[in-house]
């Protein structure tokens, strides 16, 4: 196993990017699960899949939440590099399972209210109108998992993410360090 290995996990708009980029320009070592490791696969078994034709944009966004992996020989090549004292895991990933094991902690962003989480997808999706979330049936989706916790890790360390980006990285940091 690698040093130390973190997931940093939240629904969507909970800031994972943010503090990712934040921890690196603090000379952390990260992984940007979202752009680094993520690909679309059986959930079960983990093979790659084709996107189907969907029947409504609604069957599209779970679907695609459904199939959102992450490359587990990757990630696990990650932990095993001892170069790095510590790596951190940013972002989403549905097959968490099969690696949170290996990890040293876990760390969940959480916003309390759905408009602020609203209103960072929008900025998000102004800044990158193909970046996912800016579709109704999107939000509605990000609403449900906002709501019953489902594709979050249960017994995470739960940090408040309405705190200034330095304040919630300053935390995670200070668990890390404990």
């Amino acid at each position: 196993m690698g040093k130390r290995n973190y997931l940093i996990e939240g629904v969507s708009g909970t800031g994972k990017t943010s503090v990712a980029e934040e921890l690196q320009r603090r000379g952390y070592h990260v992984l940007h699960g979202d752009r680094e490791l993520k690909y679309r696969g059986d959930p079960k078994t983990g093979e790659p899949v084709n996107e189907p034709v969907h029947e409504s944009e609604r069957d599209k966004a779970v679907w695609q939440q459904e199939h959102h992996l992450w490359d587990i020989d990757k990630v696990k090549s990650v932990i095993a590099d001892h170069s790095k004292a510590i790596s951190f895991f940013c972002g989403g990933s549905r097959n968490f399972s099969k690696f949170i094991d290996l990890l040293d902690g876990v760390f969940v962003l959480e916003v309390n209210d759905l408009d602020t989480l609203y209103r960072r997808i929008d900025e998000r999706v102004a800044r990158d109108p193909t970046d996912w979330g800016g579709k109704p049936e999107e939000k509605e989706l990000v609403a449900r998992l906002h709501r019953t916790k489902e594709d979050i890790p249960s017994g995470g360390i739960v940090i408040d993410a309405t705190q200034p980006l330095a304040s919630v990285v300053d935390e995670i940091l200070r668990h890390v360090r404990a």
